[in-house]
């Protein structure tokens, strides 16, 4: 008889990872891992003391994963559209991550402030300041706007199934970003 596969930590967090994706973070308990992994819940509850601290973990490497999705790159033309779009695009391609993380427990008592003092913000920050020729606390306003105009487009195609439209989506954001960029300014 074969030794049994030892579960690991990696294997269950990558298990749950998927099971959120294509399942949604409702669906995510010992069980629906154990099932995934073939095991029973004894190596799931072994290595991990709580579901919550597997949902903890996955919601950290889901978080990386849709910052790294979302950063434009360096043959996007334009940063902060393609930065509106790419937060889009998540939402549509990554429905169940996406409520996963800005639509679930997980993801409340993070406020504006924290967001706009988030250290991944800088960069994109100081490339709108000297774009519009504007101060940090002006840039952080513009941004401001131009986040919540990309997360309700999101949220709206996101949650409701609703037909990407990237040329609508591109008249949009920049509409929004042109408007703030002028009212603080820019």
């Amino acid at each position: 008889m074969p030794p049994k596969t030892k579960v690991t930590k990696e294997m269950i967090l990558d298990a749950s990872l998927k099971i959120i994706r294509k399942q949604g973070h409702e669906n995510l308990n010992a069980r629906s891992i154990a099932k995934y992994l073939n095991c029973s819940t004894q190596p799931i509850l072994y290595n991990f003391k709580t579901v919550d601290e597997i949902r903890d973990t996955v919601y950290r490497i889901a978080d990386e994963y849709h910052s790294r999705y979302i950063m434009p790159k360096q043959d996007d033309g334009d940063p902060f559209l393609a930065l509106g779009l790419n937060y889009v695009r998540f939402a549509c391609e990554e429905r169940n991550l996406f409520r996963f993380l800005f639509q679930s427990d997980k993801f409340s008592g993070k406020d504006l402030d924290t967001l706009l003092n988030d250290p991944q913000l800088e960069e994109m920050i100081s490339v709108m300041r000297k774009q519009l020729g504007i101060k940090k606390a002006k840039a952080k306003q513009v941004f401001l706007s131009f986040f919540c105009l990309a997360h309700g487009l999101a949220s709206l195609l996101g949650n409701n199934a609703m037909q990407y439209d990237e040329k609508q989506c591109i008249r949009i954001l920049e509409s929004v970003f042109d408007g703030a960029a002028m009212e603080n300014g820019g």
